[in-house]
């Protein structure tokens, strides 16, 4: 096989991709990778796979979920699956076509805990000051919030 023929055994489309073999068994489980062209021993992948993977890799790397990634490269609102199983595998002949649920927005989000009772939550859009600037937020809301705290007892 080999990249002159496109053509890409699981361990290649690995390497390619930087991931795992089970990364892309995974991948493919869950509809992020199309299913190997092929059958048996002569299950591959071809450039396109490797184009996804490689896309897939990078939204990750980029912050963004499974879930997230699934909605940016599904189809586009208002098209429908053709009737399909998991994973991209072809449902029941006559199967009908299913609406492709809403979409519902998520956002990552990173939790400091500053002090006893306190958080706070940084959307993953926003770059955290130096580690000595939140040393010293968390020190004034320790030294703020926990008086003021200890004086309403």
């Amino acid at each position: 096989m080999g990249e002159e023929g496109g053509r890409y055994g699981i361990d290649e489309l690995a390497d390619l991709g930087g991931v795992s073999r089970r990364t892309v068994r995974y991948y493919v489980q869950e509809g992020l990778l199309p299913a190997p062209l092929g059958v048996g021993r002569g299950r591959h992948y071809d450039r396109a796979h490797l184009d996804r993977l490689l896309r897939v890799k990078a939204l990750q790397e980029s912050g963004r979920s499974l879930d997230e990634i699934r909605v940016l490269l599904s189809p586009p609102p208002g098209m429908t699956r053709s009737g399909s199983g998991a994973a991209g595998r072809p449902g029941p002949a006559g199967a009908a076509a299913l609406p492709i649920p809403p979409v519902i927005p998520r956002s990552a989000w990173r939790r400091l805990e500053l002090a006893p009772g306190v958080e706070l939550h940084v959307s993953n859009d926003i770059t955290l000051p130096a580690p000595g600037r939140l040393s010293e937020l968390a020190e004034w809301c320790r030294a703020h919030l926990l008086r003021a705290a200890r004086t309403e007892e």
